[in-house]
């Protein structure tokens, strides 16, 4: 019997929106808060890998702020990326130094495997989402500040 093999073609809004997901993927690693305010809906919504959830553009450009500050070479790398309507898989690494100082020390650096899931609506992103191990990052704080 012969094998049969299935494609599907990506549609014009799968393009679409993996390419907002990427733009969004791009403006973390350059931790450029106002292109990431331009890139998210107003009922934007983030969950990160606890489940935690900030909802609104307003809260998470403070929430980004904040993260850049406290992890200010920041970056995702994007292995792979898999789109279907509106909704977008990237699957990579993340990576950063944790700072408690603003000094950036070589043993604060950290790297783990990580996934996001993007919603995107037209040309922002509804909702971002975090699948990654956070004990790499969790032990510099808590090392770093007794926490």
């Amino acid at each position: 019997m012969a094998r049969q093999a299935y494609t599907r073609l990506m549609s014009s809004s799968d393009s679409n929106s993996e390419s907002v997901a990427r733009a969004f993927a791009a403006a973390i690693s350059a931790r450029d808060v106002a292109a990431l305010a331009r890139l998210m809906s107003d009922d934007h919504c983030f969950i990160d890998s606890l489940g935690n959830t900030v909802k609104g553009r307003s809260k998470m450009e403070e929430g980004w702020r904040s993260y850049f500050t406290m992890v200010p070479d920041y970056t995702i790398t994007v292995a792979e990326a898999f789109a279907s309507g509106g909704v977008v898989v990237m699957v990579g690494t993340a990576q950063g130094t944790f700072t408690a100082d603003g000094k950036l020390k070589l043993e604060n650096k950290w790297q783990t495997p990580a996934a996001w899931r993007a919603i995107v609506t037209g040309d922002h992103v509804t909702e971002w989402r975090v699948y990654a191990d956070n004990d790499p990052i969790r032990k510099l704080m808590k090392s770093n500040l007794g926490a």
